[in-house]
């Protein structure tokens, strides 16, 4: 039988899809640890367990930036390495202290370690890899190589 409402006679009750998707989807959030749908007739639920900061890359004819949201972090809490052609970026959010007196009723910004990797382009000098970090915002500067730069060569009349 396939309709969402269907009456099972043993148990007196009728039978709901939707019920039955929630559920799912909420066991199946809990299990990889996402961001879960509302669901339990209309009630919030949310579950994060941890958190990859967000970024953009964008380029131009002299390099590719990499910019990344790292807010309420410290430079010395993030850690940036270039190996075997790969550009990582790592480092941990920490929970603010719980103050005395303080009751929390919802947390949903996400803490704990990170890691974000990233293959360099072959046209990038990974030993050049400059970064800055301001107010919450991580710029990785990876400049391109000389070699891979167009230029424009001399046709000589002979």
């Amino acid at each position: 039988m396939n309709t969402l409402l269907r009456w099972d006679p043993l148990s007196r009750t009728r039978w709901n899809a939707f019920k039955d998707r929630d559920e799912l989807e909420h066991r199946l959030a809990t299990m990889f640890a996402t961001r879960e749908a509302t669901g339990n007739g209309g009630k919030e639920a949310l579950t994060v367990a941890q958190w990859s900061p967000l970024v953009d890359i964008t380029e131009d004819e002299k390099e590719y930036l990499i910019k990344a949201e790292l807010p309420d972090m410290k430079k010395e809490d993030v850690r940036l390495t270039v190996e075997n052609d790969v550009l990582a970026i790592s480092g941990e959010r920490k929970f603010e202290k719980e103050e005395k007196g303080r009751k929390y009723h919802r947390v949903e910004r996400a803490y704990g370690s990170f890691v974000r990797s990233f293959s360099l382009p072959e046209d990038a000098d990974g030993s050049k890899v400059t970064a800055d970090f301001k107010e919450g915002m991580l710029q990785v500067h990876l400049p391109k190589s000389e070699k891979a730069k167009p230029k424009a060569i001399e046709i000589k009349v002979g």
